[in-house]
């Protein structure tokens, strides 16, 4: 796959600069950052991306509800969604698959 577009989405501004500037520089990709869940699927249902890598942890929507509205609109369906997060153990994991994560 040819990713082009990625929308990066994380509460955390550090977090979001610092993959931000690797995903520019290494992948040469062009990323679009979003603070929160709703803005995220605001932005990927007007211009969509070719991934999105969502944060699990963040206040008010979440990465699994954001991952919900996203695969709720047609045409983010086939939009690969990575999780980012600490909390990696074989339950959460599974649990990200279920919801429809990459």
């Amino acid at each position: 796959m040819d990713i082009r577009t990625v929308l990066l989405v994380d509460d955390e501004p550090d977090i979001r600069q610092i993959a931000e500037l690797s995903l520019r520089m290494v992948g040469q990709w062009d990323v679009t950052c979003c603070g929160g869940g709703a803005d995220a699927v605001e932005r990927a249902s007007a211009a969509p991306p070719d991934l999105v890598l969502l944060d699990v942890m963040m206040p008010g929507v979440d990465g699994p509800e954001t991952l919900r509205r996203l695969r709720a609109v047609p045409r983010l369906v086939r939009v690969p969604v990575i999780f980012m997060t600490a909390k990696a153990q074989k339950h959460e994991i599974e649990h990200y698959l279920g919801l429809g994560a990459a």
